[in-house]
């Protein structure tokens, strides 16, 4: 038999590597969507074809949703935020599918789909945590 302690403490680290990742992962997206449009419409057409603002309104949304999943829970200030930031991300994941599909590029979505797999895992995890600890 395992411990539950000790089972209980590894998904704790694995929903918080998880959470790292992502945030990571989308706190780069947000810097990349503030660079120069003609930098990151080489690696990222749409963003050269959509206005200017949209891909900067993004980008601050990214950074919204990075600090959302990690610091509620960081910081123990109101805690409950951080599943709330993951599926907000999920939601706008699967609208980025919706948009790159529309537009011929399903070769792309992918990442969205693995993005959304770790934020529901993440997600899931962080608000059973959130509601194992308000009880």
């Amino acid at each position: 038999m395992t411990d539950p302690q000790k089972s209980s403490k590894t998904m704790n680290i694995m929903l918080w590597i998880a959470q790292v990742l992502l945030a990571a992962f989308f706190i780069m997206g947000a810097v990349m969507k503030f660079m120069p449009i003609e930098k990151i419409s080489a690696k990222m057409p749409w963003t050269g074809q959509v206005p200017a603002l949209v891909v900067r309104i993004l980008g601050v949304i990214d950074l919204l949703g990075a600090l959302g999943l990690i610091f509620p829970l960081l910081l123990h200030i109101k805690p409950k935020l951080t599943p709330w930031a993951a599926i907000g991300i999920i939601l706008m994941m699967i609208c980025a599918i919706v948009f790159h599909v529309s537009r011929g590029e399903e070769s792309v979505i992918g990442v969205n789909l693995f993005c959304i797999v770790l934020y529901c895992f993440g997600g899931i995890c962080g608000l059973g945590e959130v509601w194992e600890d308000s009880q």
